[in-house]
């Protein structure tokens, strides 16, 4: 598709979430505001990320559709106020990567990709200033998911040369922290443990950003890797007419390391 193709698509589009909340247009549609599609957006990127994840490529078409979408909804609400349109936002975004990118659309000399990294770190603690946002950790979403901004949080106060020299010492902090929430389990308080358990998530999502690792994707694939080994577990017992709630946990975990074990074979 060419860009007079994509442009006249896009012009569609727009067209028809502007239809959508007419006085005449769908009900539903007309009563949102930017705290009830909220959640959709931040569900439609996930969605990106979990097609991306699977190679799901003709899914991906459609989820990114799907996020396109919300990005045209929310521009159509902010018009309607008056605040902004979709052009606005296009340019916006336009805008700001000409700007960060002065080596691709302006003289400055070619940079590698750990020169780009650190120059496009340097060029957005500028706008966060001009914007009055002060602080090393200003700027980083209050709503990512937890893991996610751990990491951000983290990597930015590393910036400033707060952070562990190694590895090693990250898994030293691990074991502090985990020494503390078993300390913790004979009182059984609901609120000091959810403060451990928050400590213990924080230094493993710090553990993940000092190995060049994103903590959400590890966690996402321990969770598909739960699932599989667990439907492993319920296919050997489907195998005996039984299903989980009849078997013992002695029984699982048998079944358990055999899919493990096949995994790894």
């Amino acid at each position: 598709m060419n860009a007079a193709s994509a442009s006249s698509e896009l012009s569609r589009l727009l067209g028809i979430m502007e239809r959508l909340r007419a006085p005449d247009g769908c009900p539903w549609d007309r009563v949102q505001d930017f705290a009830s599609i909220a959640p959709y957006t931040v569900e439609e990127g996930h969605e990106v990320a979990d097609a991306i994840e699977r190679q799901d490529w003709a899914g991906l078409q459609d989820e990114l559709g799907d996020l396109l979408f919300q990005v045209v909804y929310h521009a159509r609400m902010a018009e309607e106020l008056g605040r902004f349109g979709f052009a606005d936002v296009a340019k916006s975004i336009s805008d700001k990567m000409i700007r960060r990118h002065p080596h691709v659309f302006g003289e400055e000399a070619a940079r590698n990709a750990e020169t780009q990294t650190l120059a496009w770190e340097t060029q957005k603690a500028a706008e966060r200033a001009a914007r009055a946002e002060t602080g090393t950790l200003a700027g980083v979403a209050s709503n990512l998911p937890a893991l996610t901004r751990a990491a951000k949080l983290t990597r930015r106060a590393a910036r400033v040369g707060f952070d562990w020299p190694d590895a090693n010492q990250v898994l030293d902090k691990l074991e502090e922290e985990a020494a503390e929430l078993r300390a913790e389990l004979p009182k059984a308080d609901p609120a000091r443990l959810a403060d451990e358990v928050g400590d213990l998530l924080f230094v493993l999502a710090n553990l993940a950003r000092k190995l060049d690792l994103d903590p959400e994707s590890c966690l996402r694939g321990a969770n598909a890797k739960f699932e599989r080994r667990f439907g492993a577990i319920e296919d050997g017992l489907a195998e005996e007419g039984r299903a989980p709630a009849d078997a013992t946990l002695e029984e699982m975990e048998t079944l358990w390391q055999a899919a493990k074990a096949s995994e790894q074979r």
